[in-house]
């Protein structure tokens, strides 16, 4: 990195990334419930967390600086890269953002993404005509977006893990799973013996390979 470039402090860019992904999610999660916006909030507490120490200031970085200078003595751990911890942990000696850590978190990311795009359109078509979501995504788990939401999490901190986000993700994954049993009750309620046959053959968070048939 060019040694007259910051490796934080740059609040400007860490404002403009949170606002970007924050769109980005928005455009696909569509939230227009009130549980919609509290799953919806908690992400974006999340990207606030994530962006604010990639780019502002680097605070597991700078709790961690002892212990990470004397098990690693040759890095320098306030260089922006080395905020990519598991490529620096685990002795990568390339371009940590080639990374198989890094690599991989995009995998997640951006299946994430499309885990909610591809959800949100079965579930508007599925409001709009007042039945029961079970295509698409919703074939092979009952909670799309919810799942979606944690696999976009999971990537980002396998791409740049930070104590404050590695402590939230647990809760927001709970809190995840409090909604959809809220919600399941709620769609039961309103659906009978349907969502009874369908949550029966469909897994809440993890897919089968294969879909099973609709009965």
């Amino acid at each position: 990195m060019n040694a007259a470039t910051p490796s934080y402090g740059l609040w400007g860019v860490a404002v403009i990334n949170i606002l970007v992904f924050t769109l980005f999610a928005f455009s696909f999660a569509r939230p227009r419930t009130a549980r919609d916006w509290r799953s919806f909030g908690a992400f974006s507490a999340f990207l606030v967390a994530y962006f604010t120490e990639m780019y502002g200031f680097p605070l597991t970085i700078y709790l961690l600086s002892g212990w990470l200078s004397s098990r690693f003595p040759g890095v320098d751990w306030f260089a922006h890269d080395s905020g990519h911890l598991l490529e620096m942990l685990f002795g990568w000696q390339g371009n940590p953002h080639l990374g198989p850590f890094h690599l991989l978190s995009a995998v997640f990311i951006g299946g994430g993404f499309w885990l909610l795009a591809a959800a949100w359109r079965v579930l508007y078509e599925a409001q709009r005509s007042s039945t029961l979501a079970t295509t698409g995504p919703y074939a092979r788990l009952r909670h799309p977006q919810y799942a979606g939401f944690v696999l976009i999490m999971f990537g980002f901190l396998l791409q740049w893990p930070t104590l404050l986000t590695l402590a939230m993700f647990p809760v927001l994954v709970l809190m995840y799973a409090h909604l959809a049993r809220r919600e399941e009750r709620e769609v039961a309620a309103a659906f009978g013996a349907e969502y009874a046959a369908y949550a029966a053959r469909t897994p809440a968070f993890f897919p089968r390979l294969r879909a099973p048939r609709a009965a």
